[in-house]
């Protein structure tokens, strides 16, 4: 199979468009090969960071201290060992999740996973309508309402990359990584943890979680580690290098996209663990273990540290967090929509339609419950994503086992065996998640 370069300007949100438009050259050194490859695995962090994730963890800090770190680093490895195997099914096969589910499911399964797809999108969507939100509220001022209806601007950044590659797009979500990881490297230094303290809660403890709300909360950040769209987004992107079809140049571009898979991992796990060391340091040492809402932290850091420039930063990388977000949101969005349904519209007609979608649910909590929606739409979106993620989990375990799709590059045993453990984890605490959520469980 041999790539071909679109011999005009397309918007870098279509993934059939841009599939082989990144050169790779064969006989380069090794740390060009990882340039490269380097970009798909910083789109995909970009959904371990987003504002979904800042509840739990900012929670998991002030309730607790640092004891749940090691609960964010287990949840990220698991993370890491499923966007490889997502990796390695579009670079073995050369198609992404979502076309091979259309391929080898009934037209009645593939519907079903692609509306339970787009579920996911808008659910992730709603986290990030909400952190975009409440950061414009933070920053200036402004009604919760007016930070909502802000955000649906957003639009026009999206169509202000049309003409743009895939390069600038990943060059773009990399100032924005950057912004979040300088805005937390400056608001730690400020703080000060106590590091050996932070060191200790990386041990694995049964003891952090011998209650039941500790539990709640380790549960809560498993479930939002991993999220579905990122396994569709993943295994279509990588497709964007152009690789040569033969065994020695796709075992080479698995190799090299492992590592960017798993550097943008640790990326996107050292941020989640600076959110939680920061209101662990911030509000837990000195008194406030009750801060579960983003809004609550934002007032509390200015007094706490004495500056309010900790704050303002806080928001910054809040604002940076949900603009990061959507960008990704836009491309899973195009990869579910042309997977399932063969179906291609312009980039900024599928922004509108998934932020119409998530602005709707967001406008009328904020109405109807004032500024604690916040958190509770936060906590909301995470449900529906646990609820998706088996019916994204389990086609891709299965497919990446199959060794009539995959050939040579089919999972092994062990990884087969690890790949299952993950799924009954992960299945049974979003179950878990879900059902205290809902009041089925006490």
């Amino acid at each position: 199979m041999q790539f071909k370069l679109p011999t005009t300007a397309t918007a870098p949100f279509c993934p059939s468009e841009v599939q082989g438009t990144v050169a790779v050259s064969q006989g380069a050194p090794f740390w060009k090969k990882i340039l490269q490859f380097a970009g798909p695995g910083l789109l995909v962090s970009i959904g371990y960071m987003d504002p979904g994730n800042w509840a739990t963890d900012i929670e998991a800090g002030s309730r607790y201290g640092y004891s749940l770190l090691f609960v964010v680093v287990l949840s990220s490895l698991a993370a890491m060992a499923l966007q490889c195997l997502s990796m390695r099914l579009g670079i073995a096969t050369g198609q992404d999740l979502a076309a091979l589910s259309r391929a080898r499911y009934s037209p009645g399964v593939a519907r079903f996973q692609w509306l339970l797809a787009e579920l996911s999108i808008v659910a992730c969507d709603l986290a990030e309508v909400l952190g975009g939100a409440l950061a414009f509220h933070l920053l200036f001022k402004c009604s919760l309402t007016a930070g909502v209806l802000l955000t649906a601007f957003d639009t026009l950044i999206v169509l202000g990359l049309k003409g743009k590659n895939f390069r600038d797009l990943e060059a773009i979500m990399l100032g924005l990584i950057a912004t979040i990881g300088v805005g937390y490297v400056i608001e730690l230094a400020l703080v000060k943890p106590h590091w050996p303290s932070v060191a200790q809660g990386l041990m694995p403890s049964w003891q952090a979680l011998s209650s039941r709300e500790p539990m709640y909360l380790a549960i809560g950040i498993l479930g939002a580690t991993v999220m579905p769209h990122n396994l569709y987004l993943h295994s279509s992107i990588v497709q964007t290098r152009a690789v040569k079809r033969d065994s020695a140049s796709i075992k080479s571009a698995i190799g090299m996209s492992r590592i960017d898979t798993i550097v943008s991992l640790v990326i996107a796990l050292l941020i989640n663990m600076a959110i939680l060391i920061l209101a662990g340091a911030a509000f837990h040492a000195t008194g406030h273990n009750q801060v579960t809402e983003i809004e609550d932290a934002y007032k509390l850091l200015a007094p706490i540290v004495g500056s309010g420039f900790a704050a303002v930063l806080f928001a910054i990388t809040l604002l940076a967090s949900g603009q990061s977000s959507t960008f990704t949101g836009t491309v899973a969005g195009q990869v579910i929509m042309e997977g399932f349904l063969k179906l291609k519209i312009p980039c900024w007609q599928r922004r509108f339609i998934t932020r119409a979608l998530a602005l709707i649910p967001a406008l009328i909590g904020v109405q109807m419950m004032g500024n604690g929606a916040v958190g509770q739409l936060l906590v909301a979106s995470q449900v529906v994503l646990s609820l998706q993620l088996p019916f994204a989990l389990y086609p891709l375990i299965r497919m990446t086992s199959d060794r009539s799709l995959m050939g040579e590059f089919a999972n092994p045993l062990p990884t087969r065996l690890l790949a299952w453990a993950l799924f009954a984890v992960i299945s049974a605490a979003n179950l878990w998640l879900v059902a205290q959520t809902v009041g089925w469980v006490s």
